[in-house]
C-alpha cells in the first residue's frame, strides 16, 4: 500500500437511528432481507435449527461472493476480482456448492442437507436478480442510455453459472447499428482456470453477446483511473 501511495483510511461509526446515512449497505441489506423473508415465510416450517443455520451460512457466502473491485481486469494474467469472501477467509479459491440437482421436492425429504441446498439455490437465483438490477440506473422517461464502449467492464448474465460465481468481462469490440446504438458487442471473458495463487493459466475467451445480457459495472474512464501499473510486462 505504501508503494502504491495509498493513505490510511479512518473509519467512523454511523450515528444511531440514522439508517439513511448508510444507503450503500442498507440497500444491500434490504435485498437480502426481502429474499430471506419470502423464502422463510413459505418454507421455514421445513427447517430445523441445524438446517436453518446451514441455509443462513450459505446465504452469507452468496452475498459475500459479489465482486468489489475490477482493478485487476487490466490483464488476463492478473488476479481474480476481489470479493468480501477473500477478506473474510484470506483465501482466493472459491468453494463450490455440493454437486447434485436439488429440486423443490427435496423440501419434503428426510435429508436435511438437501433442503438447505435447495433453498440456498433459490436464494442465489432471487438475490442475484435483485443485485444486478440495483447496478442498473432506472429512469422514469427512459432516456437514451450510454452505449457500451471498448474497455468497459461488464457482468455477463448467465443462468447456467453455478452458485456464488460471477462472470466478469471486458468489452473488446462494439457493433453500432444504423441509428448509432450499440446492441451487440464482443467481450473477453476469463476462462476461470486459476493456479494456486489465483492467477489465470489460459487466455480469456472472446464471445459475442447482446447488450441486454450485460450489466455495466465500470466504464472505461474509471478503469483507466483505477488501473495500477504492473512492474512486469504482460
Amino acid at each position: 500500500m505504501v508503494r502504491n501511495g495509498c493513505d490510511w483510511v479512518s473509519f467512523k461509526m454511523k450515528v444511531p437511528h440514522a439508517s439513511h446515512m448508510g444507503g450503500v449497505w442498507e440497500l444491500q441489506i434490504r435485498t437480502v432481507r426481502n429474499v430471506l423473508a419470502s423464502l422463510l415465510e413459505h418454507h421455514g416450517g421445513q427447517l430445523d435449527g441445524e438446517s436453518l443455520r446451514t441455509f443462513m451460512v450459505e446465504a452469507e457466502a452468496t452475498v459475500n461472493c459479489r465482486p468489489l473491485t475490477v482493478n485487476s481486469m487490466n490483464s488476463w494474467q492478473s488476479l481474480e476480482p476481489l470479493t468480501p469472501n477473500h477478506l473474510l477467509t484470506m483465501k482466493s479459491k472459491v468453494v463450490m456448492p455440493p454437486p447434485g440437482d436439488f429440486q423443490r421436492a427435496d423440501l419434503y425429504l428426510r435429508k436435511r442437507w438437501r433442503r438447505a441446498q435447495h433453498l440456498a439455490n433459490e436464494f442465489w437465483s432471487r438475490w442475484k436478480r435483485e443485485f444486478l438490477q440495483s447496478l442498473q440506473s432506472r429512469y422514469k422517461c427512459a432516456p437514451t442510455r450510454r452505449n457500451l464502449q471498448v474497455d468497459d467492464i461488464v457482468i455477463v448474465k448467465d443462468d447456467n453459472m453455478p452458485r456464488n460465481r460471477w462472470k466478469l468481462a471486458r468489452v473488446q469490440e462494439t457493433y453500432p447499428d444504423g441509428d448509432g446504438l450499440v446492441r451487440k458487442v464482443k467481450v473477453a471473458v476469463a476462462a476461470g482456470s486459476l493456479d494456486d495463487k489465483g492467477i489465470p493459466t489460459i487466455p480469456p475467451v472472446s464471445l459475442e453477446r447482446p447488450v441486454q445480457r450485460l450489466i455495466l459495472l465500470l466504464p472505461k474512464e474509471q478503469v483507466a483511473d483505477r488501473e495500477i501499473p504492473s512492474e512486469e510486462p504482460y
